[in-house]
């Protein structure tokens, strides 16, 4: 007996002798401590670790947990946690949560809103559902540094469920989609823009066409669940960065670049909110939802934060209710902006922060918020146009009047699609430090984006955000067009997955199309956002303003970047040079149908 142990003993010993000799344990070991011993490290054994860690196999997903959590706004989201075997131990590597955009404009009807928020409810669940049962088996055992591999099997996964959809609609009754489109399209003439026919002023004539306007295009429906899409993608990216211990918009970099490691990356240019003009507040301007300030590229960021903090404190101050509003000072008449028989008084502010983080204000003109952000800066020494720019986010869409065929622009007060394009080249030959107009018409008036384009394009950024096409879309079909623009705001919403923004920035790059990340409404905390802006290469980013936790939170995070690249001496700076539209060579199948080039040369 005993000799039958030693011998079992010796033949261990052999097979483990071989074994370790296989995987080369020995001579790594010896090599090892070869180096290791001139160092004399403190902590051996932790060298030793470090030293065979790289050995190990790469971590790969055990486990995914998805968890409705409230986002900025106190509504329902998703949250998305990854879970990896890392040298055979299970350990949670990150989390993400997704932001929630709601489609439903400011002035919806309750009930509108009451449907809304019951199908963000429903939606929520559905999607933490997903992530826990189906994702959660399928991404096992995938690595993820994978992400254009898991990315193409959750897109798999959303078709497949899109297909479902529509087999269960088939089998309800044929009359019910027709009602449905129906009731959409009542929907949107009476929820969107509600508004009573007045009658004609006499002596007004009034034409059968100048009241045809394009109907508004359907909202894109949202299939329930497709939170879990992109959550579950982001979040993989982030647990890829993670692994590979560099930073997530480094990983996105190197994701779009094919690996190759950038020399030098670009701050996008921060669009920072300082007023919300509500346009359901009982004051008359609803031209304007955003007013925000673009700072120039010398400055950086956080020399542009400072100006801007300091601007907003001269505002408050501006519209404290303290006595008379005190009169604009105002310089630099020789632009038409500061003499005696224009003087508007200052708007009136509410006590109140808006959900995009800034001051709340009702306006009764188009020239007041223009007037107030003039005079502030005035006050501080700085000057618009030079030491700091305007942006002025319109969301035309949400002041379509349907029954009139016009823009309600004041209360009142209505303009057609092409006296539109009338009134902005007025608004910025008179205030030449506007440098970017946001959804300045819907996205179905294309023939006056392009005469815009034409007569504004050398001199302001014309910017797409609600008028874009959806991401969606943009990706499956090449032939929606969307209106001429300098420049497309894309959100990292619903079922949009980060090998869709890594494609999509390529080809507006290649097209000389400048990209936005947005921010969507309902905002969460989590600062992943900014890594992709800037990974990315976004031109600018707008993150809504200076006020707020889930805003101030990116803020910070794009301060930490800009410190990180300068320190390594990787930071370049941004540019606000204005691209002309015109004609030029177009890559072939690359968006030349959605961001078509217009037809016109600009004036110098």
């Amino acid at each position: 007996r005993r000799l039958r142990e030693q011998r079992r003993l010796r033949e261990e010993a052999v097979a483990a002798a071989e074994y370790y000799r296989g995987l080369r344990v020995p001579q790594r070991m010896e090599e090892a401590l070869n180096a290791l011993f001139p160092l004399r490290p403190a902590d051996l054994y932790g060298e030793l670790a470090n030293y065979f860690s790289k050995f190990s196999k790469a971590p790969v997903i055990c486990k995914l947990v998805g968890r409705k959590v409230l986002d900025g706004v106190g509504q329902p989201t998703l949250e998305v946690e990854i879970y990896c075997t890392v040298q055979n131990y299970e350990k949670r590597i990150c989390s993400t949560v997704m932001s929630f955009h709601s489609q439903t404009p400011e002035n919806a009807l309750p009930e509108t809103i009451e449907a809304d928020e019951k199908e963000r409810n429903d939606s929520v669940n559905t999607a933490v559902e997903w992530v826990n049962e189906s994702l959660n088996t399928m991404l096992r055992d995938l690595k993820p540094i994978d992400q254009c591999k898991i990315d193409k099997m959750l897109g798999e996964y959303f078709t497949k469920k899109e297909e479902e959809k529509k087999e269960i609609q088939k089998q309800k009754e044929g009359e019910e989609p027709e009602a449905t489109r129906a009731l959409t399209s009542c929907a949107l003439s009476v929820t969107l823009l509600p508004g009573k026919k007045k009658a004609a002023k006499p002596g007004k004539k009034v034409t059968v066409a100048e009241r045809t306007i394009p109907p508004a295009e359907p909202i894109e429906s949202v299939l329930c669940g497709s939170l879990a899409i992109g959550g579950t993608s982001l979040a993989v990216a982030k647990a890829g960065a993670t692994i590979s211990h560099i930073p997530l918009y480094l990983h996105i970099a190197l994701l779009k670049h094919d690996q190759a490691s950038p020399k030098e990356m670009t701050l996008p240019l921060p669009m920072v909110t300082l007023l919300n003009c509500e346009k359901t507040s009982p004051a008359k301007l609803k031209l304007v939802k955003e007013v925000m300030l673009i700072p120039p590229v010398q400055l950086s960021l956080e020399q542009s934060l400072e100006k801007i903090l300091d601007i907003q404190k001269e505002m408050m101050r501006l519209l404290k209710p303290s006595g008379k509003a005190p009169s604009p000072q105002l310089a630099d008449s020789k632009k038409g902006r500061a003499n005696n028989s224009r003087k508007k008084a200052l708007p009136q502010a509410s006590k109140r922060i808006s959900h995009l983080g800034c001051l709340i204000t009702g306006c009764d003109n188009l020239e007041q918020p223009l007037l107030l952000m003039q005079t502030a800066c005035n006050n501080l020494g700085l000057e618009l146009g030079k030491d700091m720019y305007l942006a002025i986010n319109c969301a035309a869409h949400e002041f379509m009047d349907y029954v009139e065929g016009k823009y309600e622009i004041l209360t009142g007060t209505f303009k057609s699609p092409d006296e539109m394009v009338d009134m902005y080249v007025r608004l910025i030959n008179e205030f030449p430090f506007i440098i970017a107009l946001i959804d300045p018409l819907r996205k179905e008036d294309r023939q006056q984006w392009n005469n815009m384009s034409c007569a504004l394009g050398s001199k302001c950024y014309l910017i797409a955000e609600e008028a874009a096409t959806y991401i969606s879309k943009l990706k499956t079909d090449q032939n929606i067009n969307i209106p001429q623009c300098s420049g497309v705001v894309l959100k990292y919403i619903n079922q949009t997955k980060v090998s869709d923004l890594i494609e999509l920035t390529g080809l507006l790059d290649g097209q000389r199309h400048i990209t936005i990340l947005g921010s969507p409404d309902g905002e969460s905390s989590d600062d992943s956002f900014v890594d992709l802006a800037v990974g990315l290469g976004a031109r600018f980013i707008k993150l809504g303003g200076l006020s707020r936790g889930e805003r101030v939170t990116k803020y910070n995070r794009l301060l930490a970047i800009e410190e990180e690249l300068a320190k390594n001496r990787t930071l370049r700076k941004a540019n606000l040079e204005f691209i002309p539209f015109a004609e030029e060579s177009q890559p072939e199948n690359q968006l030349s149908e959605v961001l078509p080039p217009p037809k016109q040369d600009l004036p110098p």
